[in-house]
């Protein structure tokens, strides 16, 4: 049994990244002594059931005042962003700390130089994006990089290695780095759903943070468009609501209040998510660029037919389907009604990113550092 650092800059965002985190978490607490090191807000606890989890057997630490610190970013999120990386900086500068105490790191938070053994997951690179041909790295991400961000060979030593979310990712990770991560999708199990196809509602669900990067009022403008067309489809947007996206959510909500075809649910259950997925036939994502997209792994895995713009590692979700990806909102309109015309119920396998397997597959990676 060995000491294991997972790294994660913040729970408070309560996406797919944290689904990750938890899922690692859990996949490694009963053959080795497990500490999360984060600056969060959130603790574990709060979302074991939103991602139907269990890490009982996990420590927590957080640098003092980590509520605060994270409190605050949450606060002026709307106006400065996120700020990801720089928690990951002062995440690092954390732990830096206490590695000595630790056999190997584990970080779900992209990719750091650290100084001990490390498996590091990487959902899209966090420093030295000024290398990007087609970046938008910010004015501080060269410094963050000098505090945290490794050079290539922090990444290629035979004691760390690189996984990615998706080959697209991977692609950009091999940008900057120049080096391909083995890619390992995040966990989504199939949902287990005993409604026959042509009993499910013809309405569209959204899944995901209700965040400005989501697209969520253009979701709003597609199926006012398809109901402009003739098809009586109605919208469920199902949300995490996070501090940090306040007033974006504040005009999704208005939006919602005025049409009697959109309901707005936010932070759900998963018992509650899970019916509203095996109830619907169509799952909708609107993020461009999209580094993995859970939500839209989600709707394959719950037997919907799903639709998300052609770009990111949705794509390889999505088997490169003409007729499920788009490049534009008139776009996304046609192929979802073309899709109820058909209405014909998904082929492609739910099982395709099981829990079970990404577990398996991080803790064969880890035990190989541990040998």
């Amino acid at each position: 049994m060995a000491q294991v650092a997972i790294l994660h800059n913040t729970l408070d965002f309560h996406g797919g990244a944290d689904a990750v985190c938890l899922a690692a978490c859990e996949a490694l607490q009963l053959e080795h002594d497990v500490t999360l090191f984060t600056i969060s807000e959130t603790i574990p606890s709060d979302l074991t059931d939103r991602f139907d989890v269990s890490v009982e057997n996990v420590s927590v630490k957080m640098p003092r005042g980590a509520t605060m610190i994270a409190g605050t970013l949450s606060t002026v999120a709307p106006w400065i962003g996120p700020q990801l990386a720089f928690r990951s900086v002062a995440l690092h500068r954390f732990f830096q700390s206490s590695a000595a105490a630790f056999d190997f790191a584990v970080s779900t938070a992209n990719e750091f130089s650290l100084s001990l053994p490390s498996v590091q997951y990487v959902h899209y690179p966090q420093f030295r994006l000024n290398r990007l041909s087609d970046g938008a790295p910010g004015r501080l991400n060269q410094l963050w990089s000098r505090l945290a961000g490794p050079d290539r060979t922090d990444l290629t030593g035979h004691d760390t290695t690189l996984l990615s979310n998706s080959s697209w990712t991977g692609a950009v990770v091999e940008e900057i780095y120049d080096i391909r991560p083995t890619v390992l999708y995040p966990p989504i199990d199939s949902v287990s759903c005993d409604r026959a196809w042509s009993n499910r509602e013809n309405g569209i669900v959204v899944v995901g943070r209700l965040a400005p990067d989501k697209r969520v009022l253009d979701a709003i403008s597609v199926v006012d468009r398809i109901r402009k067309q003739g098809h009586d489809l109605h919208l469920h947007i199902v949300g995490a609501t996070p501090r940090a996206y306040r007033s974006y959510v504040t005009r999704v909500a208005a939006a919602a209040n005025e049409r009697p075809h959109v309901s707005l649910e936010r932070d759900v259950s998963r018992d509650q998510l899970e019916h509203l997925l095996c109830t619907h036939k169509y799952g909708l994502n609107m993020k461009e660029n999209e580094h993995f997209g859970m939500s839209v792994a989600e709707y394959r895995a719950a037997g919907m037919v799903a639709f998300a713009p052609a770009s990111g590692g949705q794509q390889e979700i999505l088997d490169n389907r003409s007729d499920r990806l788009f490049d534009a909102l008139d776009e996304a309109v046609s192929l979802v009604i073309r899709a109820a015309e058909i209405d014909e119920p998904p082929t492609h396998s739910p099982n395709r990113f099981a829990t079970e397997r990404f577990q398996a597959s991080l803790r064969g990676h880890v035990n190989r550092l541990v040998s």
